[in-house]
Formats: structure tokens, C-alpha cells, sequence
């Protein structure tokens, strides 16, 4: 799956970084060019946002439901929908402007409306949000469109996870680990999952989708196997809106990117052999044999002949007993490193 400029498999060690905007623009078109902008700058791959028909995604009933709280945009849940959603006409304009930021740009399409309008703009991926996992209708639209579909499996089953993916026929899915809790708390994460998936979908792209409200999950989720890393990103924590809070501002999203890429390198090579910057540090602390006390030309070496001393420049001290019984082919000064080349 490739996701921005980065290609992804299963066991590489690529991995790529979605700032999840969702509604934190609050609707502000101003406000999600800032944001794309700001992610970019951050070391993303791509910014993904929510897309919803209002209308056909929810029932009249619901709509209609009295919402009034702190973070509401509006009398009624209706209201408070519209008021976040983004005007289908600015899709181009914010596409244009990851584009230039050299980002992607994707969405969660949240009913079949909103699918049909995302694929219009040429949008290269989809995202299927937890709740929407057992959306079959939308699956098998995805489906047929034939797209790469990320998978967010926040309180599923495995028999849901995998009843989804095949519903997604011959799309290419990469399974996300998710907690639908907003926010999450860390006892909470179930990182390990990310293992099972691995074991259980071996040829799907595994990830995180967090709620965490800091960068702490992305290291240990890398480790584990995880190569996409979802993560909601605002400008202010203080906004209103019920996702803010949790979201990772400039900074914190800028530290997450930061923190994968050198867990990246971190983990190197499976293989344990001496590196060329130990070189140094281990000649230094590392001991060699020398002479105890002066030897004559022809003396056999006992163990008060030699001692093991640092630096460890000459016969390596575990060559110790090698050395024993050895008769030496030149005379030696005190703490002189012996080589195997004077010994016979």
C-alpha cells in the first residue's frame, strides 16, 4: 500500500504517519488549509479528513435530537453536523493544497454519498472508521470502486475484522488497531493486538489509530509491527470540540513523526555483531595481555608472567589461556601487550 511518496509492506521498515483532521477545522474551510499546512510541515504522509451527507447518514429522528453540551455548534444534532461539515466545493482547493505541501489528502466517507463524491475527486485511498465496520452496503461500494481501504477496528471482534475484509473483496487492506474510546487511556491501548493481526492478516499492512492523548504509543506500536500510525491533530488543544483535547498539537505531532523515524533506526539489525562506532569505546574499556613484570627472550609463561589490562590494544584477553605455557621470542618490558606472533 503506498500511502503520500512512502511504500508500504508488511514487514518493511517504511512506515507513514496520517494527521487525522477529521472535524477539528470546525467546519472553518481557512482552518483546514492552516491545518494540512502545519501537518505537512510536521513529517506526515498524508491528512485525513470526514466527509458526511448529513442527511442520508443519519436518521430524522437523530437529527432532530435536542444537543445541547459545551461543545455544541448548534441546538439540535442536526445543526451541530452541518455547521462542522466542509463544503463539498472546497474538496479541490484543500486537495491542491496538500498537493503542494506534498502530502496526501483522504477521507472516511461515512455513507454512500459521501463514497461516491471522494472517489469524483480522484482520492487515491479510503478510511473505514470503527463504527463503520460493519457497514456492509458501504464495503461492497468500496469494493467494487476497488481502492486501498484502511481498516479501523476499534471494538471488533475478529470475526468482524475479518468478515470486513472480505466484504472489501480484492481491495488492498491495511487493518488498524483502534480503541473507540475518545480519549483513550493507556490500559487501554491493547498494543499487542497489533501481533495477532500480523500472525492473522500476513499480507495486510498493520497499524494504530490512536486516542492516546500523547505521542507514547507510536515507539511501542512500531516495535510490534505497526507501519501506518493514525493520529488527530489540531493547532489548539483549548478549541472546542470533543476531539481537541486529545488531539496532538504542532509540537506533539511533530515529536511523534520524529520518535517513529528513530524508533526506525532504532531497532536495526536482528544480527548481533561488532559495529564500527564501537571500535573506539571498546579498545578504550576493553583489556589486552601484557607483561606483568619484564620476561626474558625464551621464558614459558605462567600466570604471574602476564596480567589482562587496558587499553586493549594487542592478544585479547580472552586468548588467556592460550598465551599460558607459551614461550616468548623476545624480551618484554613491563605492561608491554604481548601478540600472538611473539609466542611459540
Amino acid at each position: 500500500m503506498n500511502i503520500g511518496n512512502v511504500e508500504l509492506t508488511p514487514d518493511g521498515p517504511e512506515f507513514a504517519v496520517i494527521a487525522e483532521i477529521g472535524n477539528n477545522h470546525g467546519g472553518s474551510v481557512t482552518t483546514a488549509v492552516q491545518m494540512i499546512e502545519a501537518a505537512a510541515e510536521c513529517g506526515v504522509q498524508a491528512v485525513k479528513f470526514q466527509t458526511r451527507t448529513i442527511d442520508v447518514c443519519y436518521t430524522g429522528e437523530m437529527l432532530a435530537r435536542p444537543y445541547v453540551n459545551d461543545y455544541s455548534e448548534g441546538p439540535t444534532y442536526g445543526e451541530h453536523r452541518r455547521r462542522l461539515e466542509l463544503p463539498q466545493r472546497a474538496y479541490p482547493r484543500l486537495m491542491d493544497v496538500a498537493k503542494e505541501c506534498g502530502v496526501e489528502l483522504f477521507s472516511t466517507p461515512f455513507d454512500l454519498t459521501a463514497l461516491e463524491f471522494l472517489d469524483s475527486l480522484g482520492v487515491r485511498l479510503f478510511k473505514v472508521a470503527s463504527g463503520l465496520v460493519g457497514d456492509v452496503p458501504l464495503l461492497r461500494a468500496m469494493a467494487k470502486i476497488g481502492k486501498p481501504v484502511i481498516l479501523s477496528t476499534g471494538g471488533c471482534t475478529p470475526g468482524d475484522v475479518a468478515r470486513a475484509v472480505i466484504e472489501l473483496g480484492s481491495c488492498d487492506v491495511a487493518i488498524l488497531q483502534c480503541t473507540a474510546a475518545y480519549p483513550c487511556e493507556a490500559s487501554d491501548l491493547n498494543l499487542r493486538v497489533i501481533q495477532s493481526y500480523r500472525e492473522v492478516f500476513a499480507n495486510a499492512v498493520i497499524g494504530l489509530s490512536d486516542h492516546y492523548h500523547t505521542i507514547v504509543p507510536g515507539p511501542p506500536a512500531y516495535a510490534l509491527g505497526a507501519r501506518i500510525f493514525e493520529k488527530h491533530f489540531t493547532l489548539n488543544r483549548a478549541w472546542k470540540g470533543t476531539d481537541h483535547a486529545f488531539s496532538l498539537e504542532p509540537v506533539g505531532l511533530r515529536k511523534y513523526c520524529r520518535d517513529l523515524e528513530r524508533t526506525a533506526a532504532a531497532l536495526g539489525s536482528p544480527i548481533k555483531s561488532p559495529l564500527e562506532v564501537e571500535r573506539g569505546p571498546l579498545v578504550k574499556m576493553g583489556k589486552a595481555i601484557v607483561a606483568a613484570r619484564e620476561l626474558d627472550e625464551g621464558q614459558e609463561l605462567t600466570s604471574g608472567d602476564v596480567e589482562a589490562k587496558s587499553p586493549a590494544e594487542g592478544m585479547a584477553a580472552w586468548k588467556w589461556d592460550r598465551a599460558l605455557g607459551k614461550r616468548v621470542l623476545r624480551p618484554f618490558g613491563k605492561d608491554e601487550p604481548l601478540s600472538s606472533g611473539d609466542l611459540e
